[in-house]
C-alpha cells in the first residue's frame, strides 16, 4: 500500500506542477508582451496610440515647459483605395503651466508619405528631424493633426522644443 501511496503522491505532484506551468507560462508571455506594446494597443480598439513612452517632465526651477508637454498620438486610419495603410497623427500641447511651445522638432527617421502632408503642419527637414507647425508656437491645449500613407508606421517622438 505504501508503494501505491507513493505512486499516487508522485502523480498528484506531477499534475500540480503541470497545472502551475500552464498558468505561469501564459502569464509570463502576457507580461513580456506588455513591455513591447502600449497597454492601450489592441486589435479591437481604434484608439490613437502614443508613439513614444510617456516621459516625466524634468523641470528645473523656473522652466516653463518640457518635452513631455507635447503629446503625440498615432493610430491607423482607413487605407487608401490602393490598399496602402494610412495613419492619423495628433500632436497636442498639454503644458500644465499654460505655455505655448514653439520650434517643436520630432525624431521621425526618413519620414515620407504617399499622401501629401501639409508642410506648414509637418515637414521633414533632414533624416530624423521633422518640424511641427512650421516652427510657430502651438498654443496651450491646441492639437495639430495630419494623415499620412505609407506601408508602415513611423515612430515619432519629441526631439527638442522651445518654450
Amino acid at each position: 500500500m505504501s508503494e501505491n501511496h507513493q505512486r499516487l503522491s508522485r502523480i498528484a505532484a506531477t499534475i500540480s506542477l503541470l497545472l502551475l506551468l500552464m498558468l505561469a507560462i501564459p502569464t509570463a508571455l502576457h507580461h513580456s508582451r506588455i513591455s513591447f506594446t502600449h497597454p492601450l494597443a489592441s486589435p479591437h480598439r481604434k484608439l490613437l496610440i502614443h508613439s513614444a513612452t510617456l516621459v516625466e517632465p524634468a523641470r528645473v526651477w523656473g522652466d516653463k515647459c518640457s518635452r513631455a508637454d507635447i503629446l503625440i498620438n498615432q493610430g491607423p486610419a482607413a487605407p487608401l483605395p490602393t490598399g496602402v495603410p494610412t495613419y492619423t497623427v495628433e500632436i497636442i500641447n498639454v503644458c500644465v503651466t499654460g505655455c505655448d511651445i514653439a520650434e517643436i522638432h520630432l525624431s521621425c527617421g526618413w519620414f515620407s508619405s504617399i499622401r501629401l502632408v501639409n508642410p506648414r503642419i509637418f515637414k521633414r527637414l533632414r533624416y530624423n528631424d521633422c518640424i511641427v507647425n512650421d516652427g510657430k508656437p502651438l498654443a496651450n491645449g491646441r492639437t495639430l493633426s495630419f494623415h499620412y500613407a505609407n506601408s508602415f508606421r513611423y515612430p515619432l517622438s519629441v526631439q527638442r522644443i522651445k518654450c
